[in-house]
This record gives C-alpha cells, structure tokens and sequence, in this order.
C-alpha cells in the first residue's frame, strides 16, 4: 500500500485547538471506474472531518490507479493483482487503523457531518458494531426505498441501541467498529459480492453486537442506471450460501429445492444454481448456524 503524507486530521469530536488522530476513516472499493471514483473522491476529500481515505483497487485494468496518484496524493491506494470483490473491504479495515470505518463505493460519498454523527453514535453505545446510515439516491436525492424498510424493521430497538436492529444494509451506507467488524470475520470470501451485507449482519449480531438504522447519518449514492446482467442470478445465489452457512438446515433443503424446480424453466436460476452447486461443499466446510436467539430475529425479519 502507497502511503502519502497527508494533512493533518483534527479529531471528529477533539476540544477547540485539539489535533490527533480521525476517529473515522473511509475504505472504498473500485474495480474500473476510474471517471465516477474521481467524483466520490472529490466529495469525500472535501469532508469537514478530514478523514484518511483508503482506495482499495480490485485489479483495475483502466487508469484508475494513475488517476488517484495523479489527483488525490492525500488518499492512499491498495492495490491488488486481481478483483478480491467484497473482500477489499476487509483488506482496507485492516490497513486502517482508525477506531471507526466508514464504507463508500466507487458512486457513492457522506454528507457533511455524517461521519461526526456516527462517531458519535458509536462513542456513546458500546455495543454498538454497525450503523447503517439513510440513503439518499441520485442528485434529486430521493430516499432509497431501503429507509423506510430499515426504520419499520420488526425486530424493533433494543434500549441499549440507537436505532432499530437490523439484518440488512447497504456497504456504502455503513460505518463499522473495526474491532467489532474484525471479530464478526469481516465479508465472507464465499459471498465475493453481491447481498453480502446480510451475511455481516448476521455474524455481528451472533458475536453480540448491534446492527442499528440511524437515520440523522446521512449517505449519498449515485449508481449508473444501466442494468447489470446477471445480477439477479448471483444475488439468488448469495442468499442460498447465506442459508446453507447460517440457517436452519430444512431452510436450506427448501430454498435450494425450489431454485432447483426453477432451473428446468429459468436461464437465471440456472445460472444461480450452478454458482451454488460450486460452493456448497466449502459452504457446509464452513457452516456455523446462528444461535436459536439470532434465528428468531431474523425470522421475524424474513419468514421462512
């Protein structure tokens, strides 16, 4: 990893004339997208915390790497041979070494302030191992859907959080403990990309910690409106991993079967099933089902 020498951070919640070190810092995850990185960078170098900002490359083949050397000497680069997908983000939490870390992706930046509230949340409830912020989508800034999801969540808020509790969220709209986010294990390598978020979820709540809605954090998130093929198929695919590490076996079995009914009809579930038939064996190597207290949480959240 380049490092670069770089202004000096005042702290986010550091007395007037104070300086040390951010308590937040932002880990963002590229492959290939060097025009809209530039435009996150630009937003998140301009935040009133001054947070150390941490481009993980995931084997760009574009000008993305000269592109941050050449415009943004005060953000560090990690660079990988090949795309690590979801991973990325737990190689930029161990390069950093604030106490808090922030995700963004390549479309996506904080509001100003976002950064100081949710070090703040974090301060003043220890068990508190995620928020996950409100997303506004596109420069009309709409609410993403998801808020209003994340807010009713049915699990409902525990006394000792600041937000409802949750088992899903978007990447770029979190910001984590490190130490908690190390203890879950991070992303898991069998996910790669694409509803790892859940799996996350799943594994901090297990350890103990909290996964709370805080809406007064803000995120922005500018994706491309282009579709992306095959996505559906590898989200399906993700889900059915997620059961067969973490739910209920019977859970497993009828997920699997149906995708299985489908496959005989639908190019995608085909597509999905195959994906899934590669990585059953590592996925039940590696299977640790959620403890009976998680389950019922997350079947409140999403039936069986």
């Amino acid at each position: 990893m380049r490092r670069r020498s770089a202004r000096p951070s005042p702290a986010v919640r550091a007395p007037a004339g104070a300086v040390t070190t951010p308590a937040v810092g932002v880990v963002v995850a590229t492959r290939n997208r060097a025009d809209t990185l530039a435009t996150a960078l630009e937003h998140l170098t301009a935040l009133p915390e001054r947070p150390p900002v941490l481009v993980v490359d995931n084997g760009s083949t574009d000008h993305t790497r000269a592109m941050v050397a050449e415009r943004f000497p005060g953000v560090d680069l990690l660079a990988h041979p090949v795309n690590r997908g979801a991973l990325a983000r737990n190689d930029g939490v161990r390069a950093l070494t604030t106490p808090y870390i922030a995700f963004s992706d390549d479309d996506s930046w904080w509001r100003h302030g976002a950064l100081s509230r949710a070090a703040r949340l974090l301060d003043a409830h220890p068990r508190l191992g995620l928020v996950t912020a409100q997303v506004r989508v596109g420069p009309e800034e709409r609410p993403d859907p998801l808020n209003a999801v994340l807010a009713a969540s049915p699990v409902g808020r525990a006394p000792d959080l600041p937000g409802p509790e949750v088992f899903g969220f978007l990447a770029c709209a979190a910001v984590v403990r490190r130490s908690a986010f190390l203890d879950a294990g991070g992303f898991h390598p069998l996910i790669f990309f694409g509803g790892e978020e859940t799996l996350l979820a799943y594994d901090l709540t297990a350890r103990g910690w909290g996964v709370s809605y805080c809406a007064e954090v803000v995120a922005h998130h500018n994706p491309a409106p282009a579709p992306r093929p095959g996505r559906n198929a590898v989200m399906r695919r993700n889900e059915l991993i997620g059961h067969w590490l973490r739910r209920p076996l019977p859970l497993a079995f009828r997920s699997t079967a149906r995708l299985l009914a489908e496959a005989a009809c639908d190019p995608e579930a085909r597509l999905a099933l195959q994906g899934l038939l590669a990585r059953l064996p590592a996925a039940l190597r590696q299977r640790r089902p959620l403890p009976p207290w998680v389950e019922e949480a997350v079947r409140r959240v999403s039936p069986p």
